[in-house]
């Protein structure tokens, strides 16, 4: 593998683990903050997700990844039957267009 395709790799993974990272926060602050309230302007919105981050700051908890390796690929596995099953071929992977 050449050194700019590893490179290149390298930083997409990071990229996707920060995304997820940014993902998993956001759903929380919804899960937690938006969705167990009522707001009937912007200024509320804002105010309850103000507050939010101040009560998270306070006691900030690292996210920890507990899901087990073996279970996610059991879980891809039973997905792709599942695509296959609906769209035959659809998670084979995609052939590169050849350039002339």
């Amino acid at each position: 593998m050449r050194m700019t395709q590893y490179l290149a790799q390298s930083i997409l993974r990071v990229c996707q683990e920060f995304w997820n990272l940014v993902e998993r926060w956001f759903r929380e602050l919804s899960d937690k903050a938006i969705r167990r309230g009522v707001f009937f302007s912007v200024p509320e919105l804002i105010k309850a997700i103000e507050e939010y981050l101040i009560a998270w700051n306070k006691d900030p908890r690292p996210f920890v990844w507990t899901a087990k390796i073996e279970d996610i690929i059991r879980k891809l596995d039973r997905a792709r039957q599942k695509m296959e099953e609906i769209k035959p071929g659809s998670t084979l992977p995609r052939q590169r267009k050849v350039k002339k």
